[in-house]
């Protein structure tokens, strides 16, 4: 036996291996081949995968150059501006509230306090990160690591405060909605909602969400806005072709000549972009990561034409800042920075921030991590839910809570946590493993706090190509779930919303499928939709009820109501209960499905093929009516069935 086998075997028998449920640790619910030495690999590839949010999320929120030669708003990101101050001289004409013209006094000074907030949001973000990471392991035991979501943090800034906080709410008063909606997604986590929410989403539309999310997220990348600056809005036509030199933009950041003629694009095309994308060709770890590093250590020296600090007073500051490499940048400016003062005309922006934030981050928080729950086959498919979901799903609240304490956008599970899953990572070691990386990463804030846009653009827009992949999961065969489902991916980036595609989609899916259910109904079932037999079902009535075990625990009288009964069953007969009918091979006597000697695999024997007309659905009179079938090499056929 070797050193690996032996420390495997070790941690596997000790406290840390039955915690955990290690396989060989003895607990009756022990993960199949988790190894801790895996976990650990799994747990380290899960950081270099999402590592960059530390500097991209603080480069959205805040600001990073993407011309640190100019000081010209037209080169920076659309950041918040932070709790910074537009202090602009009464007698400045024309009014300037919120610095966006350069030739503003108060203009340097606030740009310079942007990068100060930007320091404390790669310290805050790191903090965050390696907080509720590693809780998430160690008290849910889930591989899935949490830091501020990407497409969360650019609502919360471009939709929310707005460049220089110039949208409907200021940024310390979206603080406050955040801290506040987290404790709300407390109380509906507690209580099953967010659970429940999860499961009874259209399964098309939270695919498509997520493949919306990655296209917003490339359309950053490929903007002077915290990317590579490849394309810019315009006058004539909604996008444009860009990438030309700081001096050939006019006003309005349009090139008036020489496009793609910018080396700092270049650089990042090809080596945060093509260099990266060879690397997750041949399945290279840290990948991501290693793009960025490259064309950050490119752009490091002064005297380049792709630098990052220029002779100027501004590169002159933040080369200062760089050179320490290895110190703690104490959050100094955004902690604690929340405006509890919502009476009076405050109130109303509190209420729209608090609403907004309530409806986008009820549907990508809650999906995100489910989503996340299913890629690590945690998800029970006879309940639509996980083990340990009650407190997975606080602690994604709770750390939406805190993190607004440290000024960052809203916290969410990340779907990078799937590189540490495709490494083997099955418990919460993986997560715990990532969150001591993100811990020691507060550390080095100087190098984070240094890292360009161009650098992270490609990251952004091969994160988004990573997350447009489940657009093949999506039921394009009927028309009902394809439609509400492309408008949801494609409203997303072109209106710059996450929230308008999200609604978008669920309002087309109820007239479109409310209008053909009522049809039927009125017809008698003579006028159906072309292809109705291929709908994805759906039903507010979903496995597992509305309520969380726990309560339903509590109210059947169980003393330890915090734990869930034995073989995970509550009740034999009910329609939960069809995983512990199939263990004990007796089918369900409730609902007369029998199980055949395929074993797990196998499937009930129904008396229709499964089309639109349903009957093979629990609830549906004719359902549980058993016909002969035969097992044909791995898989089963149904018996004959009638049509409509």
């Amino acid at each position: 036996m070797g050193w690996v086998e032996k420390t495997n075997t070790a941690v596997a028998k000790s406290v840390v291996g039955r915690h955990f449920r290690l396989e060989f640790s003895g607990d009756r619910r022990e993960r199949k081949g988790s190894r801790f030495l895996t976990e650990v690999r799994a747990g380290l590839a899960t950081f270099f995968a999402m590592a960059y949010i530390v500097s991209v999320n603080a480069s959205i929120v805040a600001s990073k150059l993407s011309n640190p030669e100019s000081f010209s708003s037209t080169y920076f990101s659309s950041d918040t501006g932070g709790t910074c101050i537009c202090e602009t001289p009464p007698d400045f004409f024309p009014k300037d509230p919120y610095c966006t013209n350069e030739n503003n006094p108060a203009y340097a000074p606030y740009i310079m306090c942007t990068q100060q907030i930007n320091r404390d949001l790669v310290t805050g973000t790191a903090a965050i990160s390696a907080l509720t990471s590693f809780c998430m392991g160690l008290f849910a035991n889930m591989p899935i690591a949490l830091a501020p979501g990407m497409g969360l943090n650019a609502y919360f800034t471009y939709q929310v405060v707005g460049f220089h906080g110039q949208g409907l709410v200021p940024y310390r008063l979206a603080l406050t909605a955040v801290f506040v909606e987290g404790l709300i997604f407390v109380a509906l986590s507690i209580l099953g909602l967010r659970q429940w929410l999860a499961r009874a989403i259209p399964s098309s539309l939270k695919i498509a969400s997520g493949a919306g999310i990655g296209l917003y997220l490339a359309l950053i990348g490929l903007t002077y806005n915290a990317g590579i600056g490849a394309i810019t809005g315009s006058t004539d036509d909604p996008l444009e072709l860009a990438g030309c030199i700081p001096s050939h933009r006019d006003v309005n950041g349009i090139c008036t000549s020489g496009k793609m003629r910018n080396p700092t694009m270049w650089l990042g095309i090809f080596g945060g972009g093509i260099f990266t994308a060879f690397l997750m060709m041949y399945r290279i770890k840290g990948a991501i990561i290693a793009g960025i590093l490259l064309v950050s250590i490119i752009s490091w020296p002064r005297d380049s034409s792709v630098t990052a600090f220029p002779h100027t007073p501004l590169g002159d500051s933040s080369f200062d800042f760089f050179k320490k490499v290895v110190t703690f940048h104490p959050i100094e400016h955004v902690l604690g920075a929340q405006d509890w003062n919502i009476t009076g005309s405050n109130g109303g922006q509190f209420a729209v921030a608090l609403i907004t934030f309530l409806y986008v981050d009820i549907l990508d928080c809650t999906g995100t991590l489910y989503s996340m729950a299913r890629f690590c086959g945690a998800i029970d498919e006879d309940t639509g839910d996980f083990e340990g979901s009650a407190v997975a799903y606080l602690i994604d609240a709770m750390g939406i809570t805190i993190g607004s304490l440290f000024g960052c956008p809203p916290v969410t599970a990340f779907i990078e946590s799937g590189a540490g899953i495709s490494e083997g990572g099955a418990t919460g070691i993986t997560a715990c493993v990532t969150g001591l990386c993100f811990f020691v990463s507060i550390f080095f804030a100087p190098i984070f706090a240094s890292i360009p846009s161009w650098a992270t653009g490609c990251t952004l827009i091969l994160v988004g190509a990573m997350m447009a992949r489940a657009c093949t999961d999506i039921n394009w065969r009927y028309i009902g779930d394809s439609i509400p489902a492309f408008l949801t991916l494609a409203v997303m980036p072109f209106t710059y919303s996450i929230a308008y595609g999200l609604i978008t989609g669920i309002v087309t899916y109820i007239i479109l499928n409310v209008g053909a259910w009522l049809i039927a109904k009125a017809s008698g079932g003579r006028i159906m939709p072309h292809d109705y037999e291929h709908k994805d079902y759906w039903t507010y009535k979903v496995r597992g009820g509305l309520l969380p075990g726990w309560v339903k625990r509590l109210f059947q009288g169980k003393r330890d109501f915090w734990r869930e009964w034995d073989f995970d069953a509550e009740e034999l007969t009910s329609r939960d209960s069809y995983a512990m009918a199939k263990k004990n091979g007796d089918g369900d006597r409730a609902s007369g499905i029998s199980i055949s000697a395929g074993g797990v695999g196998a499937m009930p024997m129904l008396d229709t093929v499964i089309t639109g007309d349903r009957n093979w659905e629990p609830g549906h009179p004719q359902y549980g009516v058993e016909l002969g079938h035969e097992n044909m090499v791995g898989e089963t056929r149904f018996g004959s069935s009638s049509r409509r």
